[in-house]
């Protein structure tokens, strides 16, 4: 569920005042649910007026994956938490032009994390 926070951030909080220059760096994990959410997580998930189901489009098939999209789709940067996250996730956020990622690595000295959020701070 924490791949909504992104979204909401740049959608509804956009022009609140704590929020206005927030940057958020969404981290893609290993899939910690098979299960899917439901027909009924769309319409709870539109939490605002200005919301459609259209805006919330990355998260309807409700699962695992469509939660983890929907949060590298929205946020700043992307971090890869696992060292068995999802190829496709991978191989799609790797990609993405303008948004900086980076991969999961198990024996960081947490530098590169260090330099992303100062990146992000600019």
């Amino acid at each position: 569920m924490t791949g909504l926070i992104p979204f909401y951030l740049k959608n509804v909080y956009k022009r609140e005042p704590v929020f206005i220059h927030s940057k958020t760096i969404f981290t893609i994990g290993e899939n910690t649910f098979s299960e899917k959410l439901g027909k009924g997580f769309i319409p709870k998930a539109i939490i605002h007026p200005s919301l459609t189901e259209k805006d919330l489009e990355v998260f309807k098939p409700g699962n695992n994956q469509s939660m983890m999209r929907g949060g590298a789709t929205y946020a700043d940067a992307i971090t890869f938490g696992a060292e068995d996250v999802d190829k496709k996730l991978t191989s799609e956020f790797t990609k993405v032009r303008g948004k900086k990622t980076l991969l999961y690595k198990a024996d960081s000295d947490l530098t590169e994390y260090l330099q992303l959020y100062h990146d992000l701070a600019g």
